[in-house]
């Protein structure tokens, strides 16, 4: 308990043999005087200016003590930090992980398939993945019973990029073109989907397989007609490349049907069995920073470019609000609020990327998705 003033004990009266003044300033009396205090009010300042150093000690000390008590907790990133982090960065640099008692650390290993391993593994708490990158993983005969619990991006993001020069101002026209794609990239396991629902034959688009590193410069120099790749970074890398944007097609798959959800929040299942409170905070810092995100992405680009040496804020700006005008705050989120799933919609998702990947045992949406860990729908909702 902090301590409390000291009571005023009044003014003393002393036996004086000046009978015009019955009272005196116990400093100044030789049984109380304190040295280098000429008044009583000057003491009892300075005791108050001590009651007031001690409790802010005091405070300071639960402040330090409950910081040392946070529990500190991993998020994996399967890609560098770029400016679609910036409700991370909010997250982190505004308190509302702290609120929470969490202190989060952001890590960034080798890709989905080296994230997925090391939060099977333990190697951290929470990531975050495409999902159909999730779904993919959770297909293997000895996967770790991952599920994602929020949903960040509503729309997958995956898109075709073409050059408008070598011919293409249509998808049909990516008949008899060659289409790169990089093999980690899951959009590729749509494109027999997109065919089918665009009846394109398949047979007359060459698909080259190439490295996710060299996908823009490969488009750029002609090497291929089109990628495939995410509406929100490769068509804004390559006009930060010279590319002009109106020599740049993009085609969204979700534009032509595509039902595919994209980023997701995921955790390793047993911290979620161990440490539920943890994860609902977790969800609850991420949705508010989330909201705070979409109401300010000039104020949220800033804590995000703090964390980024190879780009300019006027380019991770431009990536922001693209990512969250079509990718984030889509009809569905405006209608159902964020971060969770539609059941039927994921059911066409997934039917949608079977015919692009064999699973062994196609899964459920509630196998791949566990929305019991969510912010209450009000707090969701945007208003």
């Amino acid at each position: 308990m902090a301590s409390q003033p000291l009571a005023n004990p009044g003014p003393a009266r002393f036996e004086s043999r000046d009978t015009s003044r019955n009272t005196v300033d116990p400093c100044q009396h030789s049984e109380f005087a304190v040295p280098g205090f000429r008044s009583w009010t000057t003491l009892r300042h300075l005791l108050r200016v001590f009651t007031l150093a001690v409790m802010a000690v005091a405070s300071l000390g639960i402040v330090l003590l409950s910081e040392a008590r946070a529990e500190t907790v991993r998020l994996l990133l399967d890609r560098p930090i770029d400016g679609t982090a910036a409700p991370l960065a909010q997250a982190i640099d505004s308190g509302l992980f702290r609120a929470e008692n969490l202190a989060v650390n952001l890590e960034t290993p080798n890709g989905a398939a080296d994230v997925l391993a090391r939060l099977a593994n333990g190697d951290g708490e929470f990531a975050l993945v495409d999902i159909n990158a999730l779904m993919r993983y959770r297909d293997q005969q000895s996967a770790a019973e991952i599920k994602a619990i929020y949903i960040l991006m509503n729309d997958s993001g995956y898109a075709i990029i073409a050059r408008r020069n070598r011919g293409i101002q249509h998808l049909a026209d990516l008949a008899g073109k060659t289409l790169g794609f990089a093999e980690t990239d899951m959009s590729i396991k749509f494109w027999p989907a997109l065919t089918r629902i665009k009846k394109i034959a398949p047979e007359t688009v060459k698909l080259e397989a190439i490295g996710a590193a060299v996908r823009e410069p490969m488009l750029s120099a002609g090497q291929v007609d089109a990628v495939t790749g995410l509406a929100y970074l490769s068509p804004i890398n390559l006009r930060d490349r010279g590319i002009p944007a109106d020599d740049l097609a993009l085609f969204p798959f979700s534009n032509y049907g595509i039902r595919a959800y994209g980023h997701a929040f995921v955790v390793n299942p047993k911290y979620a069995a161990e440490h539920p409170d943890s994860v609902r905070g977790f969800l609850r810092a991420i949705n508010a920073a989330l909201r705070a995100t979409i109401r300010s992405p000039d104020k949220a680009i800033d804590d995000v470019m703090q964390r980024i040496t190879t780009s300019r804020r006027d380019i991770e700006l431009q990536r922001l609000h693209s990512v969250l005008r079509h990718n984030i705050v889509t009809d569905e989120v405006k209608a159902h609020g964020l971060g969770g799933i539609d059941i039927a919609r994921f059911s066409v998702a997934i039917d949608q990327m079977a015919e692009g990947f064999k699973f062994r045992k196609k899964p459920t949406p509630e196998m791949i998705f566990d929305g019991t860990f969510l912010p209450p729908a009000a707090s969701r909702h945007l208003h």
